[in-house]
């Protein structure tokens, strides 16, 4: 009976299919939005609000399924569809400095939601997203100055900490945007109640 219990615990139900669907459309506007102003790119580095959407899937869908939803995204632009910064997909985006920030969302969603999936309570959802934050930004960041250094043609003088005040501009948003998401999802998870608290 437990082992029953367990595997329909971990089948996703037409509902969560929807809402692995809802994020991964979401993570595709959030790529684009600044596509239209294109002064908001800082040194090849777009400024989106995909680790908004990231962090948000995670907090409400949960470590499994907020992942999912991310993986999802990133295939799809890897098959080719323009879902990533500035209407761009392929396959060749893995050779990409900025490759390193999708593959991070991946991370960002599924921390965030096993933080909260062990408490239910508003510092834990706001500690869980600003985590999840820190995570794509050292993981985005680092991956883009080694790809920069081993395959991709680096801007001349370029370093590690140059990489790293390419990340300034955006700073303050992502931390405003990831506290808000925390108290967003917060609210939204008594009402959705996706998660299952331990």
């Amino acid at each position: 009976m437990a082992t029953v219990t367990e595997h329909t615990h971990h089948k996703l139900r037409t509902v969560d299919i929807a809402y692995i669907g809802l994020f991964s459309t979401l993570m595709m506007i959030g790529a684009n939005i600044t596509s239209f102003v294109p002064f908001l790119v800082v040194g090849g580095v777009p400024i989106t609000l995909q680790t908004f959407f990231a962090i948000l899937a995670g907090l409400i869908l949960g470590s499994r399924k907020g992942a999912l939803a991310c993986t999802v995204y990133m295939c799809i632009g890897l098959a080719g569809a323009p879902v990533f910064a500035l209407f761009s997909g392929g396959f060749s985006k893995i050779l990409s400095p900025t490759f390193g920030f999708i593959v991070s969302y991946i991370l960002v969603a599924f921390i965030a939601g096993l933080i909260v999936e062990r408490s239910g309570t508003k510092v834990r959802y706001i500690v869980a997203a600003l985590v999840a934050f820190v995570i794509n930004y050292l993981f985005g960041t680092n991956w883009m100055y080694f790809a920069y250094k081993v395959w991709a043609s680096a801007p001349e003088g370029f370093t590690y900490k140059l990489a790293w005040l390419w990340m300034v501009p955006p700073l303050p948003k992502d931390i405003i945007l990831s506290i808000f998401a925390g108290i967003f999802a917060h609210r939204l998870q008594k009402t959705l109640k996706i998660i299952p608290i331990k």
